[in-house]
C-alpha cells in the first residue's frame, strides 16, 4: 500500500483497495471521523458496448474494476462500502454518491436498507452529451448525484445561503447544468468517469464547512481532493489503481502551491 501523507495541510491519499483503506481507519476512529463523504463508485458498465467520442465509435470498457459480476453481486459490493461509510461518518455527517442508471438504483436501494435518510437527488446535465449511435435511445445527457444523512434524527449541515448567493439569489434547485471536465483538469492524465471540479466543489461546498473531514473511496484522478486542497477543507482518499493515484498526487499538489 502506497501513502502519500501531507499533514501539515491534513491531506492523505492511499494507493490501496477501499475496504481495506476504511477498515483500518475504523480501527482508529470507531465513532467516525469524517464530516462529508463524496464517492463516485464503478458503474459495472463496461460489457462491450460502444459509446461515441471526439466523433468517433469507441468502446464503454474502462477496466476490470468496471465489469460487472451480476445484479446480486453488484449490490453486495455496493451495501458493503455503503455499510463502511456509515460507520466512518461522524453522526451528523452526510455522503454524495454520483452514478448513471446502471448503479444509482442499487444505490438508492442501499442506503435504505442501511436506515440512511436520502435528503436529495441531483440531476447533472451536461451541455454536450456524446450522440446515441444506435438511434434507438433517447441520448443520456445526465448523471444523478443523491445526498443522504446517516438517519433521520440526524442534523446535517447545510449551506443555504452560499448555495442561493451560487445562484444569483435564488433557491438552487436540483437540475444542475455544467460541463464536462475541461483538459486544463486532464493536464496530468485522465480517469474515464472523471467529474468536473465545479460539480465536486458545489457539493463539497453545500455541505461541509473550513477544515471539515472529507473522504472519497473511490479517488479516481483525485478531484474531490482537488475541491478539498482549494477550499480549506481536510481530505482523505483511497484509490486502488496505480495510474490514477499518481495523477491524483500530481494534481491535489498543484493545487496547494
Amino acid at each position: 500500500m502506497a501513502i502519500n501523507k501531507d499533514k501539515k495541510n491534513s491531506i492523505f491519499l492511499y494507493n490501496d483497495d477501499t475496504f481495506k483503506v476504511m477498515e483500518k481507519m475504523l480501527n482508529k476512529h470507531k465513532e467516525g471521523v469524517f464530516d462529508c463523504i463524496f464517492a463516485d463508485p464503478p458503474y459495472f458498465l463496461s460489457n462491450n458496448g460502444i459509446t461515441c467520442s471526439n466523433g468517433k465509435m469507441v468502446s464503454v470498457n474502462k477496466g476490470k474494476w468496471d465489469e460487472s459480476k451480476g445484479i446480486l453481486k453488484n449490490h453486495e459490493f455496493n451495501k458493503k462500502w455503503l455499510g463502511l461509510c456509515k460507520k466512518l461518518l461522524k453522526p451528523n455527517g452526510t455522503i454524495w454518491i454520483s452514478g448513471t442508471q446502471h448503479v444509482i438504483f442499487s444505490i438508492g436501494y442501499a442506503l435504505q436498507e442501511l436506515d440512511y435518510e436520502i435528503l436529495n437527488c441531483i440531476s447533472w446535465e451536461k451541455p454536450n452529451p456524446p450522440p446515441n449511435l444506435s438511434c434507438r435511445y433517447f441520448t443520456h445527457s445526465t448523471e444523478i448525484i443523491i445526498w443522504a444523512k446517516l438517519n433521520k434524527k440526524a442534523k446535517h449541515n447545510f449551506n443555504y445561503s452560499l448555495m442561493r448567493e451560487a445562484n444569483g439569489g435564488k433557491q438552487m434547485k436540483t437540475v444542475w447544468n455544467i460541463k464536462p471536465p475541461t483538459n486544463g483538469e486532464k493536464k496530468y492524465g485522465k480517469h474515464p468517469t472523471q467529474k468536473p471540479i465545479e460539480l465536486i466543489e458545489r457539493c463539497i461546498l453545500a455541505s461541509t464547512k473550513k477544515c471539515d473531514f472529507v473522504f472519497d473511496p473511490f479517488m479516481g484522478s483525485g478531484t474531490t481532493g482537488v475541491a478539498c486542497a482549494r477550499n480549506g477543507r481536510k481530505f482523505v482518499g483511497a484509490e486502488l489503481e496505480k495510474e490514477y493515484f499518481e495523477v491524483a498526487k500530481k494534481r491535489i499538489k498543484e493545487e496547494q502551491k
